[in-house]
This record gives C-alpha cells, structure tokens and sequence, in this order.
C-alpha cells in the first residue's frame, strides 16, 4: 500500500498459489443468462479489427463457438452470487470496504480481450485459468476511438509486457493503460475499487443531504417587498440569493454529509436483493450474507443503504459484525435487547443468516 497503491503497477507471481476456477465455464455462462446479473459479450473481427459489443441477459446459444477466437465474455459482480468469489473478495480486505466496487470473472477464447483501454479505478487482475499477456504503459495520452462501442484508446504504446500464468496477480492504479489477450482460453478475475469523481459524488450526496434536514415553516422563501412586474419571466435576484442559502446551509451540516455517505457507500446496486426469513434463534451466532454491506463511522452504522445511531457496547458489538462479517454466540448471548431485537430484523430481512458451527 506504502508503494504501489495508486501510485504504480505492480505484478505479483503467485499471489495465490496453485488457485483454480471457483466457477466453472458452464457456471459462468449460466450466471450471464440471469436478469440479475449484468455481462457483455465483446467480439472482435479478426480479419478487419472491428469491435462489437452485446449486453445481457446472453442466452447460451448466442454466445461463439468455443473453438472460435476474439471474444470475451464478462461477468460482473460475481462475489454476490457465490461464496467462494466472495471469500477471495474478502482477501482484498486489507482495502476499507467503502471503496470495493465488485469482482468480475472474463472469460476469454483464445486472443479474446477488450482492446487497449484505461480504468478510472484500482484493479487487482488475478489470473485463475489459462494465460493472459498483459502490455501496460503510463502514457498520458488517453484520447479514446471514436469508431468503436468499446471505450478504446486512440494511442497506445506499451511500455512493459508480461505473460500471467494461474495465481499470477496484477495491480494497476487509476489511469494506467492496458490490454490484456488471452493465450489460448483463459479465466481472469478482476478486483475493482470504485473512486467517484466529485460530480458524481455530489449529484448523490446531495439529494440525500435535503432529505435529511428539517425546515420551518418560517424558512420559506418570502418576498412581501416584491414590487410589480413588468419583466415577469426574469428571476428575482433575491430568490436566487435564497436558493444559494439554502444550499449553503446543508453543505454546512458536517453530520449530514457523513450520513448521507455512509447511507450511499452501504447501498447494493440495484440488481441486488434479498430473501425475506422467519424469525429464528440465532443465539449461536450470525453472518452477514455475501451481498450484505455494511460499514460505520465514529456515531453511526450503515447496513445496506439504511443507517443506525450507536454508542457504547452495542455500537462495538456491530463494529466487529461490520468487520469481522460474523457474530459469535458470546456477542449474541451479550448484546442488549434493543440491539438483539435489530440483529433479528435484519436476519428475517434476509440480510444475515445463522452462522454455521464451522465458520
């Protein structure tokens, strides 16, 4: 973290040794039919060098010949539809949670890749099946093609080059170019770790800021010095000055801003959902479900998009379920009977089970 992280690529042979796939091919491609699930298909011609894209849901039928070469499948957000792609996410957890975006398995026919392109975030690429040979380069020319449905640079030169074998890993920070092609069929999984621009981060947070604040009546907008008109499509300078104010005052409200991160950072995407339960016994211990987020704070917890005031032994209590993703018996056994009666809503909410004896 001290050297690479956001700074530089840096390759790892055999970070996970002697790893295979946590899902099969078959496995994969019947993730990609799901309307839960979102996957491209990309194909390239491999006489003129076009590029072609497909969204899912892909039926099987309409993905290529294995035997035939360029095409690529990718599937994201595979860590909330296994658990075995969830515990090798959970590894990355040296990485505070609030940045993890997803993990998403390509699958790739011999040659098959996605051109040479850029990321605006971190990416670990671990080679689980087959080879890939990876070229990266630091340029800082990222014009992209305008010919293609892919977003492609215009330039590329590559600078350093590497053949990744299973348990290879590859780290590459924001903005570092790259093109990954398959040798021969080849399985890489891709740890990615979202970074928003302050736009996006803003058109988020705000909203949910303005939902948070309480106005009085004595807050409205007033103009009883409003003189007649003769202009009436122009926009009172006054209002304007109000409406600068108003935006003022919740950008102003420190807490507010970190309720509404905390609240955005724990929301599932939106294919995400859960399986409601009846209610049970789960004095022996509880475990979030793998598309459970949950994060906190120094005052609050956050637990898929919705957020809880604690203090004292409960908010330790939920701080090592947040981090450690279990409760054992003692915590349970222990914990008051307002927080016993929350861990119970959201165990029937679907959004953590009983721990098994062997977990």
């Amino acid at each position: 973290m001290r050297r690479y992280w956001q700074k530089k690529p840096l390759l790892i042979r055999q970070a996970v040794a002697g790893i295979a796939p946590i899902l099969s091919r078959q496995q994969l491609f019947a993730l990609a039919e799901s309307e839960d699930v979102e996957s491209r298909l990309v194909i390239q011609d491999s006489k003129n060098g076009h590029w072609r894209m497909r969204t899912g849901p892909l039926a099987r039928r309409s993905l290529p010949s294995l035997k035939k070469s360029h095409w690529s499948l990718l599937v994201q957000g595979v860590d909330l539809h296994d658990d075995g792609v969830a515990a090798l996410r959970d590894q990355f957890r040296f990485i505070p949670d609030a940045r993890l975006d997803d993990v998403m398995i390509s699958y790739a026919s011999d040659q098959g890749g996605v051109g040479p392109h850029f990321d605006s975030y971190d990416v670990f690429l671990l080679q689980v099946h087959g080879q890939r040979r990876w070229r990266i380069s630091q340029q800082k020319d990222l014009s992209l093609r305008d010919d293609t449905p892919l977003k492609i640079l215009r330039h590329f030169k590559a600078e350093e080059t590497w053949v990744l074998e299973p348990g290879d890993m590859l780290y590459l920070p924001p903005h570092c170019a790259h093109e990954g092609v398959a040798v021969g069929e080849c399985m890489t999984y891709s740890m990615g770790f979202k970074a928003q621009s302050p736009e996006a981060l803003a058109q988020d947070l705000l909203p949910r800021m303005a939902d948070l604040q309480t106005f009085e009546a004595s807050a409205l907008y007033r103009d009883p010095h409003q003189a007649a008109t003769l202009h009436p499509a122009r926009i009172p300078q006054q209002l304007q000055v109000f409406a600068h104010q108003a935006l003022k005052k919740i950008l102003l409200k420190k807490q507010a801003s970190q309720l509404a991160l905390g609240e955005s950072l724990s929301e599932p995407k939106a294919q995400v959902w859960f399986e409601a339960q009846p209610s049970q016994d789960i004095s022996a211990g509880v475990v979030l479900d793998r598309k459970t987020k949950m994060l906190y704070d120094n005052r609050c917890i956050y637990i898929n998009g919705e957020s809880w005031r604690c203090a004292g032994a409960d908010a330790k209590t939920l701080h090592q379920l947040a981090d450690k993703r279990f409760l054992g018996s003692k915590h349970i056994q222990s914990a008051s009977p307002m927080l016993s009666e929350l861990l119970q809503n959201w165990f029937q909410a679907g959004w953590l089970h009983i721990r098994s004896a062997d977990k």
